[in-house]
């Protein structure tokens, strides 16, 4: 797996009931997947020399981020290394105007959007969508980086004329009335085998997803089951191997549009390695090697995730004390720590509360909520102060 971060090490862990052995290419040491693994390659992922060494003898090679060059995984492939998602199929991952382009092709719903060339390509694109727009980097972006808000034409005029005398590529697309963010969790195996997870709510906060309700409460009728079914076609139609998560707005009218896409185990699926029959680690795994996929019926009539964030001032007390407390507090929790240094809004972790039979879905969520703010901040939500 290309990249040392929590989504390798949690693939680690699914490995290990697998009977395999993960091999990361990381760039320290220290790095959250490399704390663990018994094969570490240390190098970048763009350096060819790092990664052709990290592929020697391995099955297949995979990735927990997106950045990997195009130009480079071609190299890889033509040695015959067995690259999965395939580049072809990661492109649309890694660019996101070719991820627009591709998916209007096909006829997939997508919000507005335009390539721009020059400052006054945004400004106009803004004025014709009402005042207010998207400005995207092309590539690069992730947890908000490389989006910024236009509120005006002249605004997105500036925004875009910063970018380009960067050199940096950029697009914008209209900024969508919507009722909340879902995301459709799916894998396909190169058999063509595929397998859809029920869809979540995703709760953002400064571009960071905070919360993971799973399954998304209150879904008109059929909106689930045709969200489930764009993944499906669009992992189909893009030649994907492996997890794909299709970030969707769900609109005021009750409609989908397609916002972002990643290939990989994602932040939305994280809620299944204690709410679901499969995991999306595990899955992912499964679907590189062409096993047959695993059942993804969740387990509960809801699951919540919360992101344990990195607090504006670390607290004093020990990462160990607050788990301590934590558990005495809400045993039902299931914690994931990433081994990370805290500092602020660093995604240190995160917690999973899995819904008893009968149990209000907001009691789960603040749970959850309450658990991810205790381990960030070492001071409880509801204002206990009792140890």
């Amino acid at each position: 797996m290309i990249g040392g971060g929590q989504l390798a090490r949690m693939t680690h862990q699914a490995a290990i009931a697998l009977g395999q052995t993960l091999r990361v290419l990381a760039v320290d040491p220290g790095d959250p997947a490399a704390q663990v693994s018994p094969d570490v390659v240390l190098g970048s992922h763009t350096d060819f020399d790092a990664l052709a060494r990290a592929a020697t003898g391995a099955t297949a090679m995979t990735f927990d981020h997106e950045h990997v060059p195009t130009e480079l995984l071609d190299k890889l492939v033509a040695a015959g290394v067995n690259v999965a998602p395939p580049p072809q199929a990661l492109v649309h991952a890694q660019d996101k105007l070719l991820m627009r382009q591709k998916l209007s092709a096909l006829g997939a719903p997508v919000p507005r959007f335009a390539d721009v060339q020059t400052p006054d390509d945004a400004a106009a694109f803004t004025a014709e969508a009402g005042g207010a727009a998207v400005l995207k980097t092309v590539r690069g972006g992730y947890d908000g980086r490389g989006v910024l808000m236009a509120d005006s034409a002249e605004d997105a005029r500036a925004i875009a004329e910063r970018y380009l005398a960067d050199g940096v590529p950029v697009m914008i697309e209209e900024k969508v009335a919507m009722r909340r963010e879902l995301a459709a969790l799916v894998a396909r195996s190169p058999f063509g085998q595929g397998a859809a997870w029920p869809v979540v709510e995703t709760v953002q906060r400064d571009g960071i997803c905070v919360e993971v309700i799973a399954p998304a409460q209150d879904l008109p009728d059929g909106l689930g089951a045709a969200a489930q079914e764009l993944g499906l076609r669009l992992a189909d139609e893009l030649g994907v191997v492996g997890v794909l998560a299709v970030e969707l707005f769900e609109t005021l009218d009750g409609g989908l549009l397609v916002n972002e896409l990643a290939m990989r185990p994602h932040n939305s699926g994280h809620w299944t390695m204690d709410g679901s029959v499969t995991s999306q680690f595990e899955q992912h795994l499964r679907a590189v090697l062409d096993y047959p996929l695993g059942d993804t019926a969740a387990r509960a009539s809801v699951t919540v995730m919360a992101n344990v964030l990195g607090a504006p001032h670390t607290p004093t007390m020990s990462v160990d004390e607050r788990i301590h407390h934590l558990f005495g507090r809400l045993p039902e929790a299931k914690v994931h720590m990433y081994g990370k240094g805290e500092r602020p809004g660093r995604k240190l972790g995160h917690v999973n509360v899995v819904g008893l039979p009968g149990q209000d879905p907001a009691d789960v969520r603040e749970r959850a909520v309450r658990a991810a703010h205790w381990l960030s901040h070492a001071e409880w939500t509801d204002g206990w102060e009792g140890h």
